[in-house]
């Protein structure tokens, strides 16, 4: 098999498909933020659950998804109840008080992270905040017919099973939820006189989110999680007004980010003459930036597009 072949399926393949699974997962997620207004919501959780991870991480000493996620979870209630204390004892609005809480906790999470390091646990800021695409390898295939064999799919890492299951997850209930979600979304007041508790869906889009974001952090870290849960929903909200496709667009446009940052991370400094790469977590972000960009200079929205990006109250 030709070499560049066989680097291409086990180091490069593996890492496209964790990058893109995580993009479209947030995506899906990051449209219900943007949309009501609560994109910081989605900066809020990613940060806020990082002491949860880096805990969860440490009791257990491993990377695996259950305890990562209950430490998260936790970490969760601790900041929502975190975050009503602040706005109520010091009179804040709920932005403030979120940003006052997020910002804490995710220094917390960093103190924690140089403490593991101190104990020799193999978890580090750079892998908190970048993720860790590169170390992604996958070393079952040995040619593209060996795609086919169940037993290749079965060595398939970690992480792109994680990240697989949670988009069909995510993916499942937007389609079994998207009536509820849709007039809870845009008019919460007639979704309680039909008997839809908006309360109820809000706080499930909060914990959907969590899950996305543990889910993807080991893998795309902290900092793309943010990007990708904002940058796809807004850009494909600049371009229509019908959910249905903008859900659409943004799976379109996660995508999109993930490989075309991947590849941009590979090839650049190649193309600039440059014997290195770029951070692969980092180049998808500012691809996904470039779109949004390209959306706000050129949509037929454009008139609207601080009102979509900027995040409300």
């Amino acid at each position: 098999m030709n070499l560049s072949l066989q680097d291409f399926l086990q180091i490069d393949l593996p890492a496209l498909m964790a990058a893109t699974l995580a993009c479209i997962a947030c995506a899906l997620v990051g449209n219900f933020l943007v949309l009501r207004r609560q994109a910081l919501l989605g900066d809020a959780i990613s940060h806020a659950v990082l002491p949860g991870i880096v805990l969860g991480f440490m009791v257990s000493g491993s990377r695996d998804i259950l305890p990562m996620l209950g430490g998260a979870l936790a970490a969760a209630l601790v900041a929502g109840v975190l975050i009503e204390a602040v706005r109520r004892v010091g009179r804040l609005e709920p932005g403030a008080a979120m940003g006052v809480v997020f910002t804490v906790l995710f220094a917390l999470g960093v103190v924690l992270i140089e403490q593991s390091a101190a104990r020799a646990v193999d978890l580090d800021v750079d892998c908190v905040l970048y993720g860790q695409l590169e170390d992604i390898l996958w070393l079952a295939p040995t040619g593209w017919g060996s795609l086919l064999d169940p037993a290749v799919w079965a060595e398939v890492p970690r992480e792109v099973a994680t990240l697989a299951a949670v988009t069909v997850l995510v993916a499942g209930l937007m389609a079994a939820f998207y009536k509820e979600l849709k007039i809870t979304t845009f008019d919460p007041a007639l979704a309680s006189a039909l008997g839809i508790r908006a309360g109820v869906f809000h706080y499930a889009l909060v914990l959907v989110t969590a899950v996305v974001t543990i889910a993807a952090f080991e893998a795309v870290g902290s900092i793309l999680v943010v990007a990708m849960l904002i940058a796809p929903a807004a850009t494909a909200r600049l371009l229509t007004d019908r959910l249905a496709v903008q859900l659409g667009l943004s799976v379109v446009f996660g995508a999109v980010s993930g490989l075309g940052g991947y590849a941009l991370a590979v090839s650049a400094p190649l193309w600039l003459g440059v014997p290195a790469s770029l951070n692969a977590a980092g180049m998808i972000a500012v691809m996904a930036g470039l779109l949004l960009t390209l959306a706000i200079l050129f949509s037929p929205h454009r008139a609207a597009a601080r009102q979509v990006v900027a995040p409300g109250p």
